[in-house]
């Protein structure tokens, strides 16, 4: 679905943006100078930056809205709130035209509080919108990394749609006919995208287990080699290409299967990685499409361990040992380190609490 063919002599800019502090990536858009060309010139120069010493620019803006399975907003770089923002006309300016429809996700499209109030505000649609059609003025389209839109798309929101996590324009510019756009072709072989919904040839579900399967592939390559963060990239990656059903029990029997494996190696990762908590909640996930799953009990045993769980960390053991009796002597062993670093902790917290009476 993305890339996209563009039409000749429009401008391309792009933003690379961050999450809670982490680069997420670059999104290239082309802008449509050739059908609201004024539009297009406010927005393209916010993202150079020539007016920057006016403090215009969406260099260090944050997408201050966002509302998943519809749009994200940003573009306000004076209050970051929606509140505020103007464009390089005035504060308001009309609307140029409506030609252009909401008719497709990843679309560039200015936000307004009613006809002609224009400013620097914009937003990225993620689905159809064509209730926003006559209302807004589409200006622009994703060309490459609707994968990172989706990312800011799916971050969890708290009052007024905000971001809980900061997702900030870190950089943004303009490119030059015919230069590079800056991002690269995968080394690693993972050419799909990010998000399902933004890939062609998935029409069938043998289509997508093709695509599973390798990107499952890469996932187990990269655990191998000791790159667990990676590796867990993947394998989260998979788990959204395995969100659609089957169509039918078998169909449908084999992918939660497979989503069950998919959780556990998740799992296998952020052990690795010490995020204990989350993995827990993939063992849990797990379980709940395979209730004797011997390696989520172990995995999660591993870490109800770490986060000092003692107690069910036990009982995950002694479930693996009745449901897989191979699993004895391991089992056995991990049980007697449990309970010595239980006796341990709790011994730690005593001599904590008698020096505060003392």
């Amino acid at each position: 679905f993305f890339c996209l063919e563009m039409v000749q002599n429009n401008p391309r800019v792009f933003f690379d943006i961050s999450i809670g502090g982490e680069a997420i990536g670059r999104v290239v858009f082309e802008l449509f100078a050739d059908v609201v060309p004024k539009t297009v010139e406010n927005f393209r120069v916010l993202c150079t930056g020539e007016r920057a010493d006016e403090g215009m620019t969406y260099k260090g803006c944050t997408f201050h809205r966002v509302i998943k399975g519809f749009m994200i907003q940003g573009g306000d770089f004076t209050n970051h709130d929606g509140t505020g923002g103007k464009s390089i006309y005035g504060e308001k300016f009309e609307d140029e035209n409506f030609q252009l429809k909401h008719d497709k996700p990843g679309l560039l499209s200015m936000a307004n509080a009613g006809p002609g109030t224009n400013g620097s505000q914009f937003f990225v649609t993620t689905v159809l919108t064509p209730h926003l059609n006559d209302r807004h003025v589409v200006f622009g389209q994703v060309l490459k990394g609707m994968g990172v839109i989706r990312a800011v798309e799916n971050t969890p929101t708290a009052g007024s749609d905000k971001p809980i996590k900061k997702c900030i324009i870190e950089d943004c510019g303009e490119l030059a006919e015919g230069e590079d756009d800056g991002i690269p072709v995968p080394a690693d072989g993972d050419i799909y995208e990010d998000y399902p919904m933004d890939q062609s040839g998935l029409e069938t579900t043998a289509e997508r287990m093709v695509v599973i399967e390798k990107i499952k592939s890469i996932g187990n390559d990269y655990f191998k080699a000791g790159e667990y963060k990676k590796a867990n990239t993947k394998y989260e990656k998979v788990l959204r290409y395995l969100v659609e059903p089957g169509i039918d029990k078998e169909e449908d029997d084999k992918l939660a299967n497979l989503k069950a494996v998919i959780f556990c190696n998740s799992a296998a990762c952020l052990l690795k990685e010490k995020v204990y908590s989350k993995a827990v909640e993939q063992c849990n996930n797990a379980l709940a499409i395979q209730p004797e799953n011997v390696k989520a009990l172990y995995r999660r045993g591993q870490a109800y361990t770490q986060l000092k769980e003692y107690a069910d960390a036990v009982k995950d053991y002694e479930s693996c040992k009745k449901i897989d009796p191979s699993m004895e002597k391991t089992c056995n062993k991990d049980i007697a380190r449990t309970n010595a670093l239980k006796k341990k902790y709790e011994q730690s917290q005593a001599n904590i609490y008698r020096k505060l009476w003392s």
